[in-house]
């Protein structure tokens, strides 16, 4: 807990975790909202979910590309405060301004934009972290921030939408814009050393970073970082697996609202609940793998965590069919959350350690793609049979997949130098 303690009281990591907290609710709070407009022309329809969230998705692959390339080029905070007022801005727009034209194109090109601003957002952020801790706090930072970020996430999703039931769709993208201006303040009085080394050094090589900005383009750039992947076996391996898991979390995202809908008879509020025990889960479960797991082999960890989340998935289906309550299925999801959260963090570091500071912004935009791609192909995919087939069969079959990858990968794993090499242990 001592550690833990000091990386709580550095203030610019406190600031930083505690800003993209607030803006990971905001992002999933205007997904909420805009779920709750779209009920009004098509309730209930697993397809039309996706194809909102697939709308969401697209500047991952439009403006992804490009932004690591700048992210790296530019002031990482200023990039991060800038992000979020823009975002703010722009979603306020929407209750104030475009939702009085009675027309969702508008609505769409708002939430288009937004998502193309925190296209820069996410890699700048990624990039900054071992900026603001020791190296040797460098995997409990990444603990917290990645799993109070998918707490905040799921928060955004649940409570958002009960919060958007109280106060509307218009108040719903108020509270969302304002989360998002909150987070830039934050930000915004973020301070580091190292930036200050960096301005530093621009200012005496001015000249010969201009020359280098003209001779390489954006294109030559984000080729670098094709050609630093192709060499780097180790951050290919936790690329693959981050797939994988986004993968999995796709297939499952919008089959699972629909399924706890039908089985609850209810729109929003036991979906909330049941995904406030799923963050509950994420978090606990990553600060006793900060705390108690670090000695272990990481990437054994990861296939023994995709092993047990989907035996905790498959229970979570079968025991709410046999017995809809709530505070099973509460449990169950805690569980599931519990089991998964290490995997995502060991990745994560991972790529941070394998991966040079001048290549963070690029590689974590690739890595934005790849596992974005993962996700809305399997959503997508999982979407269009659920209503054919039945949802619970989709979960059903997402969740022997991962039992199957758990169990090989950890096998195949046992004796291999990314399973025990020091990258992922203390010991």
């Amino acid at each position: 807990m001592g550690r833990f303690r000091n990386i709580i009281r550095n203030r610019n990591f406190s600031l930083l975790w505690v800003g993209q907290i607030i803006s990971q609710f905001g992002d999933r709070l205007d997904q909420m909202a805009l779920i709750a407009l779209i009920y009004k022309f098509a309730p209930g329809s697993t397809v039309q979910m996706a194809k909102v969230m697939s709308f969401t998705i697209l500047p991952v692959f439009l403006i992804g590309p490009v932004a690591g390339v700048y992210v790296d080029r530019w002031d990482r905070r200023r990039t991060m405060v800038v992000c979020d007022i823009l975002r703010g801005i722009l979603i306020l727009l929407i209750p104030l301004f475009f939702m009085r034209m009675h027309s969702l194109l508008p609505i769409y090109i708002i939430v288009f934009l937004v998502f193309s601003i925190g296209r820069f957002y996410v890699p700048a952020k990624m990039s900054i972290i071992p900026d603001l801790v020791k190296s040797d706090d460098l995997l409990l930072a990444n603990s917290l921030v990645n799993t109070t970020g998918m707490v905040a996430a799921m928060l955004g999703l649940g409570l958002g939408g009960i919060l958007v039931g109280m106060v509307g769709v218009e108040g719903g993208f108020v509270i969302d814009g304002i989360s998002f201006l909150v987070s830039g303040m934050l930000v915004f009085f973020l301070s580091t050393k190292l930036m200050k080394e960096l301005k530093h050094e621009r200012l005496i090589d001015v000249g010969k970073e201009i020359a280098e900005v003209i001779r390489k383009s954006v294109f030559n750039e984000m080729k670098d970082a094709v050609i630093f992947l192709k060499n780097q076996k180790q951050l290919r391996a936790c690329f693959g697996l981050l797939f994988l898991l986004w993968a999995a979390l796709g297939a499952v995202y919008v089959t699972v609202v629909v399924f706890i809908q039908k089985i609850f008879s209810s729109v929003t509020k036991e979906v909330g609940l049941i995904v406030v025990a799923l963050g509950i889960g994420l978090f606990l479960g990553t600060l006793a793998y900060g705390r108690f797991g670090q000695k272990g082999s990481g990437v054994r960890t990861i296939f023994t965590c995709i092993f047990l989340a989907g035996l905790a998935l498959a229970s979570f289906v079968i025991a709410v069919m046999k017995i809809p309550n709530l505070f099973l299925a509460m449990g169950l999801a805690f569980l599931l959350g519990f089991v998964i959260s290490p995997s995502m963090v060991i990745s994560t570091t991972m790529v941070h350690q394998l991966t040079d500071n001048s290549m963070r912004g690029k590689i974590f935009s690739s890595l934005e793609i790849i596992v974005h791609f993962g996700f809305l192909i399997a959503m997508l995919v999982s979407a269009s049979l659920a209503d054919r087939i039945g949802h619970h069969v989709i979960l059903l079959t997402v969740s022997s997949l991962l039992v199957l990858s758990g169990f090989i990968g950890f096998l195949k794993t046992r004796n291999t130098p990314l399973a025990t090499g020091k990258i992922l242990s203390n010991g």
